[in-house]
């Protein structure tokens, strides 16, 4: 299945996936509005990567 991703596609789940990662890591350790900030990048990154197909 991962070969019909592109290098593309895979640095866009790759950092999508170490968006919400690093947000979950800031949550747990108690910098709330910053983990907030960070997980909202997760649906951009998501959203540019459709658009770039």
């Amino acid at each position: 299945m991962l070969k019909k991703f592109s290098l593309t596609d895979k640095l866009m789940l790759i950092s999508a996936f170490l968006s919400l990662f690093f947000s979950e890591i800031l949550f747990f350790k108690g910098e709330k509005e910053s983990a907030v900030f960070i997980g909202l990048w997760v649906p951009s990154i998501l959203g540019f990567g459709i658009y770039l197909k």
